[in-house]
């Protein structure tokens, strides 16, 4: 399992990353995350409707009620343009991470 403190700090980005992909809603976003890390990462509704919630007052994501095929209505979100912009500025501050992870990885022990 990926640690939770990892685990929230990629929140947004994975988020903003599933909705880039299209439109879906909370069960289906918490589904995704946990197939896309091979269930390495798990959310619950607790900790993903928050940060949704939180996405969309930023503007970042916005959400309408939808209902399909007679079930019960349910709240789809879609990633606005802002969103776009901000989840390929997260891109590169992650990338940036992964760099000087990967540098400082594979720095060879000096022998004194």
């Amino acid at each position: 399992m990926i640690s939770k403190n990892l685990t929230a700090a990629s929140t947004k980005p994975i988020i903003l990353g599933i909705l880039k992909q299209g439109n879906s809603y909370g069960y289906l976003i918490i589904k995704k995350i946990k197939e896309l890390s091979g269930g390495k990462m798990e959310y619950s509704d607790g900790m993903l409707y928050p940060v949704l919630h939180r996405l969309e007052k930023d503007g970042l994501i916005k959400s309408n009620w939808t209902m399909d095929g007679g079930t019960r209505p349910r709240k789809y979100y879609e990633i606005t343009e802002l969103g776009k912009e901000e989840l390929v500025t997260e891109q590169a501050q992650w990338d940036q991470v992964n760099a000087v992870l990967n540098t400082l990885w594979d720095i060879k022990p000096t022998t004194t």
